[in-house]
């Protein structure tokens, strides 16, 4: 699956997430879209799951009738998120075009 990081996902997850291709919103030249926008333009581009902490974008958005798949990190703090990587994973592992999915990490 092809993923796109939110601009505050942490980036230590990427190698953890094997048999997929991770590009983050930087990379994609997209830092300063909004949600919506940027939702769009992975869409476009082919982009199957997006990861986010954004824990309010099912608020600000519509993501019914989405291409792209939705995991949201319930605490993207790298030092708490890295015990639950295999939430995340199996999270990402799950998802499926627009699927709206929050991990649930509690912050310690």
């Amino acid at each position: 699956m092809l993923i796109l990081f939110d601009q505050a996902t942490p980036v230590p997850i990427r190698p953890f997430l094997k048999g997929h291709t991770v590009r983050t919103a930087a990379q994609q030249g997209w830092a300063t879209l909004s949600n919506g926008e940027l939702l769009n333009a992975a869409e476009e581009a082919g982009f199957e799951i997006f990861l986010t902490p954004d824990k309010n974008l099912g608020y600000k958005q519509n993501l019914a009738g989405r291409k792209i798949g939705v995991v949201v990190l319930g605490n993207p703090q790298w030092p708490v998120l890295r015990l639950h990587v295999e939430q995340v994973v199996a999270a990402v592992n799950a998802a499926t075009p627009g699927s709206d999915t929050e991990v649930d990490i509690p912050f310690e």
